[in-house]
């Protein structure tokens, strides 16, 4: 970083702040049974969680080699989002080692919020129902902006609200686990850091420093210690 002092934290939402795979998991294997399909091993869910919800469910429908209209695919889509919405939080969680983080930030006074290509009345909802939506400072959602990431307008959004002005976006730290995160976050100017541990599928596992962001955290134990470390300096 080349300023002296981080002016806020933003975190993208899923895989990197709140480990949410166990619900999707939940709902595709509901839906999975209620169809008489093979349920998709999970950890193959839990790569494509970050790739929406179209993505898990075409993952479902391929895994049993169903031959469906795209009609038919938007049906079930709309089907495990509703679903989704209905049970939102009954395992998801945010990630253990960073929730002390969270009360860090907050006690020295660093504004932490989420910039997340989650809907927003779903990201809301997960925010509400772990009692989140009063600590976040801000929100930033697809639903907010003409561009989502990995273009940088998100972000940008995110530093107003935060009111702070676009020249000190490199004090502004910014953590996914999506190579859109990072290239949001780079073209936008902040700091970025790459959370490892998140829903990244294993063909992208070996190129992840060819993303280019300025660190790397393999877990959120790790993240934790860089961010608590001397690289940066909070005021």
């Amino acid at each position: 970083m080349s300023t002296n002092y981080v002016k806020a934290v933003l975190f993208d939402l899923d895989g990197t702040l709140i480990d949410t795979a166990a619900d999707f998991i939940r709902i595709i294997k509901r839906m999975s049974e209620q169809n008489g399909w093979q349920l998709p091993p999970s950890q193959a869910i839990r790569e494509q969680v970050s790739a929406g919800a179209g993505a898990m469910v075409s993952l479902m429908l391929k895994h049993n080699e169903q031959p469906l209209t795209e009609e038919q695919i938007q049906h079930y889509r709309q089907q495990f989002l509703d679903e989704y919405e209905a049970d939102i939080c009954v395992d998801s969680q945010v990630f253990t080692e960073l929730e002390p983080l969270l009360s860090f930030y907050e006690k020295s006074g660093i504004p932490w919020g989420i910039v997340t290509n989650k809907p927003r009345y779903l990201a809301t909802k997960l925010l509400q129902s772990l009692a989140l939506d009063e600590r976040c400072s801000v929100l930033v959602c697809p639903d907010d902006v003409s561009n989502t990431k990995p273009d940088p307008e998100p972000m940008y959004l995110a530093l107003e609200k935060l009111e702070l002005p676009r020249g000190i976006a490199n004090s502004v730290i910014y953590i996914g686990d999506h190579i859109r995160d990072v290239q949001a976050g780079s073209a936008a100017g902040m700091t970025t850091v790459l959370a490892s541990y998140g829903y990244i599928p294993p063909e992208d596992q070996d190129d992840l420093e060819a993303w280019g962001a300025d660190y790397i955290a393999d877990t959120p134990k790790a993240l934790v210690k860089l961010l608590r470390s001397k690289q940066f300096d909070y005021l």
